[in-house]
């Protein structure tokens, strides 16, 4: 990899109702023509997202948005992107006039801090709508920040880079570290990476990559094989790995492959920790064992991608949790950047490991999945659970590890 992955960027999400100077804010912001700039009202219908470097954050994403205040069926699907992208945000900023602000920009404001993201608001157009005293002193008092600028002129749009940079740096895009917790220094990490139909011609896949990187830097060492040759491997160590971290797919394999006492758990169990809140998915993964007949479960991607004819969340998982609860289960598949659909029909959701989209975005599914009352897990818990291999999976997470004791345990060998 060559660029920080967009998943890894500060998110940052310019609001602002039409014709506030959202797009011109962007491009004074960054200095560069990144969006469309028209005196016409509604000129940026679906978000525009472009990885840039903003000189004091760093490498980040920046999403500019269709107008809040959007009107008509077509306004309507606009305004519902919109507040989709609201979900991925780490740092928002909404972009007002002086003689517009009112009680929506407010309750924007409001909306996106409820959504987990801090929330700047600008005062664009100075040059013709200078800011209030009284206005300025009331959210001062309201403890909202605020800037007042001129995208036309320039003034103050470094002041605006300051003050978002001041709080770019109080927020964390990801977990600062991916095993670095759960490995000492010079320690030997097993990675079991299969390479069948499903892996990248020539190259290894994002989190695989991203898990030598972090063990590379927490100073240990990091061998990599493929499931067939773990025993050969194993016979030519001195000593056994201080930990073993495999592709979900061959967890029963490997499980019974190592040591006993030789911790173990999987990419996607790591990502779930990573991306997410891990404590919940181990919650939500204990509602297999509660499935019924005609239940239906989700199968939840964040990405797209072509699938193969035994695809893991298409056919295997369905398939594996079938064969454990013994029940006729209906298995839909979502997938795609946004989860835009009805789920509260449904009694689980199964979700992929999240690489591809931010910490951000992950929590706020896991909480519209509890407003909704629906658990969700994710597909290395619910794996290893019917595998009857959970335990074994979670064994390097004392706390987490703890969370199953009130659990049945896992299928038995499948």
């Amino acid at each position: 990899m060559n660029t920080t992955p967009v998943a890894n960027r500060l998110h940052i999400g310019i609001f602002g109702k039409r014709n506030a100077g959202k797009s011109s804010f962007i491009n004074a912001l960054t200095g560069q023509s990144v969006s469309i700039v028209s005196p016409v009202a509604g000129t940026t219908t679906d978000p525009v997202g472009k990885a840039m470097e903003i000189h004091g954050i760093g490498p980040v994403y920046i999403y500019d948005t269709a107008g809040i205040d959007d009107t008509g069926d077509l306004g309507e699907m606009r305004v519902t992107r919109t507040k989709a992208v609201m979900g991925k945000i780490n740092l928002a900023v909404v972009v007002t006039t002086a003689a517009d602000f009112d009680e929506r920009d407010r309750a924007l404001m409001e909306e996106l801090k409820t959504r987990g993201a801090k929330a700047i608001l600008v005062f664009n157009k100075i040059d013709l709508h200078p800011l209030d005293g009284r206005v300025a002193s009331g959210l001062d008092q309201d403890g909202i920040p605020f800037v007042p600028v001129s995208c036309l002129t320039g003034e103050n749009i470094d002041a605006a880079r300051e003050r978002m940079t001041g709080i770019a740096k109080t927020l964390e895009a990801e977990r600062s570290t991916i095993v670095g917790d759960i490995v000492g220094h010079g320690e030997l990490v097993l990675l079991v990476v299969p390479i069948d139909l499903g892996a990248p011609k020539g190259r290894l896949i994002l989190p695989q990559v991203q898990v030598i990187r972090d063990i590379l830097d927490n100073d240990a060492a990091a061998v990599v094989v493929k499931e067939r040759e773990i025993e050969y491997v194993l016979s030519g160590l001195k000593t056994p790995p201080g930990l073993v971290i495999c592709d979900s797919q061959v967890v029963l394999k490997v499980s019974g492959d190592l040591p006993p006492g030789v911790k173990l758990t999987t990419f996607s169990i790591l990502f779930s920790r990573l991306k997410g809140d891990l404590a919940k998915l181990i919650e939500g993964v204990k509602a297999i064992d509660t499935l019924k007949d005609r239940d239906k479960v989700l199968i939840c991607e964040a990405c797209t991608h072509h699938p193969l004819p035994d695809d893991i969340g298409r056919v295997k998982i369905p398939r594996w949790v079938k064969l454990y609860t013994g029940k006729d289960i209906t298995f839909d598949v979502h997938a795609g950047p946004i989860l835009d659909r009805d789920i509260s029909d449904y009694k689980l959701i199964i979700h992929c490991g999240g690489c591809m989209i931010n910490r951000a975005e992950m929590l706020g599914r896991i909480r519209v999945t509890e407003e909704k009352g629906v658990p969700m897990t994710n597909y290395g818990l619910a794996i290893s659970h019917v595998h009857g291999v959970l335990r074994r999976a979670l064994s390097p997470f004392p706390y987490e590890l703890s969370l199953l004791e009130d659990s049945p345990g896992g299928a038995p060998t499948l």
